[in-house]
């Protein structure tokens, strides 16, 4: 025969079901601000290189590069 299970049972079973889901749809939405936020990074510092790279800016060119360098580590 089949055992019955307590509401306060199921309740704390469909509880622990809900919570990983939350927290695996918490990872995605972390997963995707983390990648829009580098792409933004990437952009401003591309950017940025290339106005110093048109303004002949050695100094911000290499302080830039070595950011850029940085990020793209991290990737």
């Amino acid at each position: 025969m089949k055992e019955r299970k307590s509401y306060t049972e199921i309740m704390k079973a469909r509880s622990a079901k809900a919570n990983a889901e939350n927290f695996m749809m918490d990872v995605y939405i972390q997963m995707i601000l983390d990648e829009a936020v580098f792409n933004y990074k990437k952009l401003k510092l591309e950017e940025k290189i290339n106005e110093a790279l048109d303004r002949y800016d050695k100094e911000s060119f290499q302080k830039l590069s070595e950011e850029y360098v940085q990020l793209l580590k991290y990737a």
